[in-house]
């Protein structure tokens, strides 16, 4: 059987350290800012990320990648004696990376459904053809080091400009970012770990045998009798017997001499 895949040409893993990035915060959360003097960071989450694809001039097969995150950040800060307020942000941090992606000579093509008889003016019914390669970025929701409040006209790390924000990402708010010159600012550090890597479709040729159906029957919970599920459960030991230290950081791994089992408590 012939598929038709992706192959990965090449691939990084990187751990970035964002210090002092700017905050781009709504009118409201910027107003909370300048009265607030305590503040915490609650959540940080990725709302997107753009990724540009440039050849590397004088090196055959390699690509710049420069890749920009868009990080909405939730905070909690207090405005008075027992009182809080939740504010919400973006902030933006630019990653750059080189990988080897191979060359192309051959513009790709594909379909994306629909009648392309008499399409809409401004529309087409398939992608527009590259030959370069195809870049993935994976990441878990990045993780705050730190968060302060800066005076106006204070240093920090910014990747771009309040106007260079998308609407679309400011429109997740609910709001308008804004950026006054003489306001004060949030600045926080993130830490960042992600995999990089580059793509080109491939086809294969594979063994395949047809598709087996599963001999295990799909079981359902007796909706009039819920008693009777719960007694067939098993009892959770592990969640009223934590880990100890030693467990946690590891010490106890494979290959660990008969002392060192002693002193993990084996």
């Amino acid at each position: 059987m012939c598929i038709d895949t992706y192959r990965v040409l090449d691939s990084c893993r990187d751990k970035d350290c964002f210090e002092d990035v700017r905050v781009y915060l709504t009118e409201e959360g910027q107003d909370i800012v300048d009265r607030s003097g305590s503040l915490r960071v609650r959540d940080a989450q990725i709302l997107r990320a753009y990724i540009d694809i440039d050849p590397m001039p004088f090196h055959r097969g390699f690509y710049q990648l420069h890749i920009r995150l868009f990080i909405k950040i939730v905070c909690e800060a207090c405005v008075g004696q027992g009182n809080t307020r939740e504010l919400c942000g973006v902030c933006a941090v630019d990653k750059k990376t080189v990988l080897f992606g191979s060359e192309g000579s051959v513009s790709i093509f594909k379909s994306s459904g629909g009648s392309g008889f008499c399409p809409d003016r401004g529309t087409g019914e398939c992608s527009v053809g590259s030959n370069l390669p195809i870049a993935v970025l994976e990441t878990v929701e990045p993780l705050v080091l730190n968060s302060r409040i800066a005076e106006p006209h204070r240093p920090c790390c910014c990747a771009c400009s309040v106007d260079e924000i998308p609407d679309d990402i400011g429109c997740m708010l609910g709001c308008r970012l804004t950026a006054p010159e003489n306001a004060n600012r949030l600045l926080v550090s993130l830490g960042l770990f992600s995999v990089v890597r580059l793509e080109r479709p491939a086809q294969y040729l594979i063994s395949a045998s047809d598709y087996a159906v599963p001999e295990k029957e799909c079981g359902a919970v007796e909706d009039d009798n819920p008693c009777s599920a719960f007694r067939n459960m098993k009892f959770p030991i592990s969640e009223f017997s934590p880990p100890s230290g030693s467990e946690l950081v590891g010490d106890c791994g494979c290959g660990a001499s008969d002392a060192s089992t002693r002193r993990c408590g084996g």
